[in-house]
């Protein structure tokens, strides 16, 4: 299953009119990565690019994309599979989101239908719709929000490697592969720094902070608030939610999971009050 020839071309988001991101509908990568649609480059206002698409450490890693490792046993975030009691295995359980169409577009924004399909089933129907919002001459913000429908007639859940026995790998959801430098970002909250700190806790919003950039990480509904953030930096640097914690997460027939995650991408090395003043103000907008 393909999504339609004529509407696969990467299209450009642009803010206050200035090229900040590019998504990529239907790129042409091995099945074991998980093909995904995803957005890469993002830049700052300046021109920093803050995402890293298959990076050397993590092939599957495609810049910001919603990537989950087990829809019923199904990979949709590329590479192994941790498996209770083996870890990490190379397993032909791959699946594959499919843009289908674009339901609407513009220069700031979009919204999408996708199908998420593994074993030639349509497990999942996703609609996303990704806006770039402009916040002053320094930051803007990336406004994503996914929704997946169960597509078929039997109850889904999503799990994690957490779930399945490995502690502390709760990722699932929305994630962002932040460019690797020659120092570690540095990882805060309003009331904690550090990864250690940060990682698998909840907070209004979350910064990673480059050598001359930050990304701000907010909630932007009541529900993606109850997910804890999956945190790394000293490894790779990336941010993401956790669909699935304490538990798998499951789907009825026909049962909706929404989430909104807004990030704001700013020049420089924001402090506290500035992180959490432009996160305020992306979320309210």
């Amino acid at each position: 299953m393909k999504a339609p020839e004529t509407d696969v071309a990467p299209l450009v988001l642009r803010c206050a009119g200035q090229p900040v991101a590019r998504y990529v509908t239907a790129p042409e990568v091995a099945p074991r990565l998980a093909p995904r649609p995803y957005l890469h480059p993002v830049t700052t206002r300046s021109g920093t690019t803050v995402t890293e698409l298959c990076p050397p450490d993590h092939l599957h890693h495609f810049g910001v994309s919603i990537a989950v490792p087990d829809v019923d046993g199904h990979n949709f975030w590329g590479g192994r599979t941790f498996v209770r009691d083996r870890g990490p295995t190379e397993l032909d359980n791959h699946g594959a989101q499919l843009h289908r169409r674009c339901t609407s577009s513009g220069p700031d924004g979009f919204a999408a239908e996708l199908g998420w399909v593994a074993a030639g089933e349509e497990l999942l129907r996703e609609r996303r719709t990704v806006t770039a919002v402009a916040l002053d001459d320094s930051a803007w913000a990336l406004d994503l929000t996914f929704q997946l429908t169960n597509a078929t007639d039997r109850t889904l859940s999503i799990g994690s490697p957490a779930t399945n026995g490995r502690p502390g790998a709760a990722y699932g959801g929305f994630f962002w592969r932040a460019p690797q430098q020659a120092v570690t970002p540095e990882v805060y909250t309003a009331d904690a720094d550090g990864e250690d700190a940060v990682h698998g806790t909840r907070a209004d919003w979350l910064a990673l902070r480059g050598t001359d950039w930050t990304l701000v990480f907010a909630p932007g509904s009541e529900r993606t608030r109850e997910d804890p953030w999956f945190v790394r930096a000293a490894e790779y640097p990336g941010v993401g939610s956790s669909l699935a914690h304490d538990g798998r997460l499951p789907i009825a027939p026909g049962e909706r999971v929404v989430r909104r995650i807004v990030t704001v991408v700013a020049d420089g090395r924001l402090t506290k009050d500035r992180a959490a003043h432009l996160a305020g103000k992306a979320v309210r907008r």
